[in-house]
């Protein structure tokens, strides 16, 4: 299927989602591995199970969406709304999510080892937690947690005692290295 065919595809889904009430399109275990979505309107589509396995999905608008058990690994996901998107389960190894929305994601059970997660949204509620990640996302988090502004004894402990880490974030160079406060008055 080339991109103008699944084009159509998506344009057909698009005004059968208008002409019935809010049904969202089923795209429920579709395979769309490779498929050029730049921009595509998904808001709120069922693509559970879906192979969109280096797939072209930047800026796309995935709002809502549920992308539960989803392969998107590899996937182009710059700039892409995903906030409220269902992503529990899903295969985002290696995907490139600079600068996604994933405000209000539920990321529970998701796989982002390898992904790309610079200038984008880290969901602090429920569905933040249980993801799995890799080092380098871990000293991004670590990072973002030592450079903020606490002066409790107990949270200034912690903050110091994972320094080492949150200082090997890949950008260390461009934010600054982060010095220990324990002691400081």
């Amino acid at each position: 299927m080339d991109a103008n065919e699944l084009r159509g595809i998506l344009d057909a889904h698009k005004l059968w989602l208008d002409g019935n009430g809010g049904k969202k399109a089923d795209l429920r275990g579709a395979d769309l591995c490779g498929a050029d979505l730049r921009g595509a309107d998904l808001c709120g589509a069922d693509l559970r199970g879906a192979n969109l396995r280096d797939a072209d999905l930047c800026g796309a608008d995935l709002s809502g969406a549920d992308l539960s058990c989803a392969d998107l690994r590899d996937a182009d996901l710059r700039d892409a709304d995903l906030s409220d998107a269902n992503l529990r389960d899903a295969d985002l190894c290696d995907a490139d999510l600079r600068g996604a929305n994933l405000r209000d994601a539920d990321l529970c059970g998701a796989d982002l080892r390898g992904a790309n997660l610079d200038y984008s949204v880290w969901p602090l509620w429920c569905g933040g937690l249980h993801v799995k990640t890799d080092r380098r996302i871990m000293a991004q988090l670590a990072y973002h947690f030592c450079c903020q502004e606490c002066d409790d004894p107990d949270c200034i402990k912690a903050r110091d005692a994972i320094l080492w880490l949150a200082n090997s974030f890949h950008r260390v160079g461009e934010c600054g290295a982060l010095l220990p406060k324990e002691g400081k008055e």
